[in-house]
């Protein structure tokens, strides 16, 4: 069909106007859109030009148009038969398109109709191409319709499976509550089948059906049960009766008591006069025991053991309790309203720790007074001496840590001076808030910590704390006299003075030139500085807790310095002097045996100084005998012939000492057989001023 003959028409209003064109016709309704949608090709009736255009105008009733659907064009065509038309008119289209690139380049002018049929047939191709477009787009749509009506197909389906799975699920959970179903009689627990048909009558338990058929069984046993409830059931009235009947009972004597207390409180009052007169505080003691009920277990058995000591053995053991009974109480309370304090403080520490975060060391000391935290009340034990020294001592409790600590005190009967090493009255230098926590003091409390077999709870006990509480009394009660006698003999001391006794006065001469310049104290490294030392630290009689103490003795140009340790058990354990003599050089024990002899002479023979019992005036007999013992020794030293003068130290006196000798001992110190014997054995050595007498004095030192 030729293209001048043909027209596109598309139906949109009652008519339709279509153009024609010089290069094509196309279909047009009244507003001027083109309608490309459906079209059918007829002959075109009714000719009119518009006015102002070169094309002409036709009208066409509907009516006489005929539609043809391209939704059915679409069945019955092949798509790749399309296909095969969309290359094929591709390859025209750019044949055409290359012949007139060639006729427009050659310039010719009788070329032009030649270029307008090609460019006729171009627009064929492309009306092709066009409803080739078209179609492809409807096979889609159709497609995608296809595929939306499949997929909702599957999802039908799909829905349909889910719901028939959520119904097999349902029945399974069914299923399985039904096999895992437990009767409430499982719960319970029933007497044994021999107790059953042995206590139940017959006609509950019915053997002759129950023991073939169990469901008969169980149901038995469950009325025999229901049974045996009810007559518990009855019991529990009965005593329930009996209890309200026992309570009433008891209401009743509770009212006689607390009548009675006011009473008792009265008769209390007016025997206070008595019990003072009688020296009989029991209204005091009462107290003190309403209070020990609130002391942790290690000051409790403290208190009772000391209190039945101090009544049973020592009169003047005084035993009492300090402290806020309120705060001891508050430990062991539950907290009451604790949510309302709780909010409050987190509010509070909130708004600290926006303003203030503490630090490491804030934090570490607040842990540190945690964990050293004490109880609330504290046992205090006095104990008197004779010249009525009272030792004070303060018991405590570290809860977090389960030990004891003590703090001492000393009260004296005559106002003391203090001396400059009066450090010596208390048992420590350290743990001044604390107190000290001494071996002793956990045994007094009952508690015992062994090395060897380490404990993660150690408890309070009694026998422990009655077994030590007399020893370590008497132990501090000499303890206490020791260091107040040492204190009287370091205040002589200091100023220079070696005060003797008149019981002691005997074993001294009555001329002693030697004296006593200097007495203080010294550090424990200072004395292990010292070369004259060694010897006694390596043999283990130094360390940390003895006291030392550095004296200075002179006789004219000679200077004896003595290293003394004092052990804390003085006076049981004798004071140890090491000795440094300056004169003509430096002479000590190891290169000079005389000076090794005055050693000896304090260091061993301390027994014969001690004096009258209970020996306090040892060290002050050691340092007088130190100074005799020095005058011998520079009375008896050669005098050196090259030195013209007088003797620096003359032999004016004379010292006596009983000693024990052996058959031959005479002999070895130059005497004849018998010379200077007395009757049982003893001989007399004596000091002159000959010189053949010096070894003899020597030896005997």
């Amino acid at each position: 069909m030729h293209f001048n003959d043909c027209l596109c028409l598309g139906l949109f209003t009652r008519f339709c106007l279509v153009y024609k064109v010089s290069s094509g016709v196309g279909l047009m309704d009244r507003a001027g859109n083109w309608l490309a949608n459906r079209a059918v090709c007829f002959p075109v009736p009714f000719p009119e030009k518009l006015e102002g255009t070169s094309h002409r105008r036709y009208f066409l009733p509907l009516q006489d148009v005929r539609y043809y659907s391209e939704e059915c064009e679409v069945d019955l065509r092949d798509p790749i038969k399309d296909y095969e038309l969309y290359r094929e008119t591709c390859q025209e289209l750019q044949r055409l398109m290359a012949e007139i690139q060639e006729l427009k380049s050659r310039g010719i002018k009788d070329n032009a109709s030649e270029i307008d049929e090609r460019r006729i047939q171009s627009c064929v191709h492309f009306m092709t191409l066009k409803k080739l477009n078209r179609l492809a787009h409807i096979r889609l749509k159709k497609g995608r319709d296809q595929t939306h009506e499949a997929k909702q197909k599957v999802d039908a389906y799909h829905l349909q499976l889910q719901n028939l799975l959520y119904e097999v699920m349902h029945l399974q959970k069914e299923i399985t509550k039904c096999l895992e179903f437990k009767s409430k009689h499982e719960e319970i627990e029933l007497v044994s089948l021999e107790e059953f048909y042995k206590e139940a009558p017959p006609e509950i338990s019915r053997p002759a059906i129950t023991l073939s058929e169990p469901h008969q069984q169980t149901l038995a046993r469950l009325d025999w049960e229901l049974e045996q409830r009810k007559r518990l059931a009855e019991k529990y009235k009965e005593c329930l009766t009996s209890k309200e009947k026992i309570l009433k009972e008891i209401e009743v004597k509770k009212e006689y008591l607390s009548s009675l207390q006011p009473r008792l409180n009265s008769i209390m009052q007016a025997s206070l006069p008595v019990q003072e007169y009688l020296f009989m505080p029991f209204d005091q003691a009462h107290k003190q025991y309403e209070t020990a009920r609130h002391l942790p277990p290690p000051l409790y058995v403290l208190f009772v053991q000391a209190s039945a000591y101090g009544q049973a053995c020592d009169k003047k053991l005084v035993v009492a309790i300090e402290g806020s009974v309120e705060e001891a109480k508050a430990l062991y309370k539950p907290p009451e309203d604790s949510q309302d304090d709780e909010s409050d403080s987190d509010a509070e520490e909130e708004q600290t720790t926006k303003r203030r975060r503490p630090t490491l060391g804030v934090q570490l000391d607040d842990k540190r007074k945690e964990m050293l935290k004490r109880h609330p009340l504290s046992v205090t034990v006095d104990i008197k001496c004779k010249d009525e020294n009272v030792l004070h001592l303060t018991f405590y409790y570290l809860m977090n840590l389960n030990v004891m600590t003590v703090k001492a005190k000393v009260t004296t009967a005559v106002e003391m001076t203090t001396a400059i090493s009066a450090g010596i009255l208390t048992l420590s230098d350290y743990v001044t808030e604390l107190g000290h926590p001494y071996v002793w003091v956990q045994k007094l409390g009952g508690l015992h910590f062994p090395k060897d077999q380490p404990q993660h709870t150690v408890t309070a006990d009694n026998s422990l704390s009655a077994s030590h509480m007399e020893l370590t009394v008497k132990l501090l009660r000499t303890r206490l006299q020791s260091r107040l006698a040492l204190h009287k003999q370091f205040a002589s001391l200091e100023h220079g003075v070696v005060p003797v006794s008149s019981e002691c006065q005997h074993l001294f001469p009555t001329k002693i030139v030697s004296r006593l310049v200097k007495w203080a104290a010294i550090p424990f490294e200072d004395y292990a500085e010292l070369p004259y030392t060694k010897d006694v630290i390596e043999a283990g009689l130094a360390e940390d807790t003895h006291l030392y103490y550095m004296a200075l003795i002179e006789r004219g140009t000679a200077k004896l310095q003595a290293a003394v340790v004092l052990n804390p058990g003085y006076s049981t354990l004798s004071p140890i002097f090491s000795l440094c003599l300056n004169w003509k050089g430096e002479r000590t024990s190891s290169n000079d045996d005389n000076i090794r002899a005055m050693e000896s002479e304090v260091n061993v023979n301390y027994k014969e100084l001690w004096g009258p019992k209970p020996g306090y005036q040892l060290l002050t007999n050691q340092l007088q005998r130190l100074c005799m013992v020095l005058d011998v020794y520079l009375e008896t030293e050669p005098h050196d012939t090259s030195v013209e003068g007088p003797k620096e130290f003359p032999q004016e006196k004379m010292c006596l000492r009983l000693v024990r000798w052996e058959p031959g001992a005479l002999e070895e110190l130059g005497g004849g057989e018998g010379a200077g014997q007395e009757p049982g054995g003893t001989a007399v050595a004596q000091s002159t001023a000959l010189p053949d007498m010096v070894p003899t004095l020597k030896h005997l030192l």
